[in-house]
């Protein structure tokens, strides 16, 4: 026998009391499942949330050590490269300039150097260091144009027999 029925044999609660208390006992049971759906939809938000920020951070990580790495193998590996020939090459469709050895100019040339951007100027490094850097970063190794690419002149081109060297000093 419940509770419900040995209060209302008692006579201390009526029929009407009764079907009131079962309600509100429903009602309060339902209240706290939802309360408990809430807080577990809430729990489940923060851990997304603690999720997306945590790879952010793990990312930032990741690109704050290539960039330490790139920097050390540039200070390792730098050429010096300071001469009185200028050399002229390509970045962003600008012209840029730098004073180089004439060794340091021909070892450009074959590919033997590669330029990098670092800290705001031009470093000269060698090419398979050049490649480990590239790797990382693409876009701070500047490699010169071959000798070998050489636009093909127009059929009606005037001066198509006029062939200028890739090297000319001005």
């Amino acid at each position: 026998m419940s509770l419900k029925d040995q209060l209302l044999k008692a006579g201390l609660v009526n029929q009407k009391q009764a079907t009131k208390a079962a309600k509100k006992k429903k009602k309060s049971r339902t209240l706290a499942n939802e309360v408990k759906a809430e807080v577990e939809a809430k729990r489940q938000a923060e851990l997304e949330r603690s999720k997306a920020l945590n790879e952010a951070q793990q990312a930032e990580r990741r690109e704050r050590e290539i960039a330490a790495q790139i920097k050390q193998l540039i200070n390792v590996n730098i050429v010096a490269h300071k001469g009185d020939e200028k050399y002229n090459f390509v970045v962003d469709g600008k012209i840029k300039t730098i004073y180089v050895t004439e060794a340091i100019r021909k070892s450009l040339l074959n590919g033997q150097l590669v330029m990098v951007v670092a800290d705001n100027a031009y470093k000269v490094i060698p090419g398979g260091v050049g490649a480990k850097i590239e790797e990382r970063m693409p876009d701070l190794v500047i490699r010169p144009t071959p000798e070998d690419a050489v636009d093909e002149p127009d059929e009606d081109d005037p001066y198509k027999d006029f062939v200028v060297p890739d090297d000319l000093m001005w």
